[in-house]
């Protein structure tokens, strides 16, 4: 009865101390989306011609991130029954807006005024020597030009 005990609380320690991570993560980018929106990013088609430009870079944003014990029990539980697994759904969405902001950021430090045909990537770091916790690393990444 203990060890039940003992697991329910870390759980619920799991679950009120991840979410209040994850509602200060998402404020901060909120926060640093608003300084970054200047720089417009493109994708641009075959057909489309590039917009004119003294110099051009690759500029990369970069993230690994991790899930909290309470959503690893949960998603757990989830795919004993099948179906969409939607804990990790606000994982991958903080993934990909922290990789374009640090994108973005950076293309900013080299002074680009756009970045062109960005691509997002992600892959998962659990290998086989996982402990259970689900970890992500996404990268996002374009033609800076100024």
């Amino acid at each position: 009865m203990e060890g039940l005990i003992v697991f329910l609380g870390l759980l619920l320690i799991g679950y009120v101390v991840g979410t209040q991570t994850e509602k200060s993560h998402v404020r901060d980018i909120e926060q640093r989306e608003q300084k970054v929106r200047h720089v417009p990013v493109y994708n641009l088609s075959n057909c489309e011609l590039v917009p004119p430009a003294q110099t051009s870079t690759m500029v990369v944003g970069s993230v690994v991130i991790s899930s909290d014990y309470f959503k690893t029990v949960m998603a757990s539980l989830l795919s004993l029954i099948g179906g969409r697994i939607s804990v990790y759904e606000g994982l991958l969405e903080r993934g990909r807006r922290e990789a374009l902001l640090r994108m973005k950021e950076e293309a900013i430090a080299w002074g680009a005024s756009q970045v062109l045909n960005v691509r997002i990537e992600s892959a998962s770091l659990n290998g086989d020597t996982s402990n259970g916790l689900m970890a992500i690393e996404v990268m996002a990444y374009g033609t800076g030009i100024r």
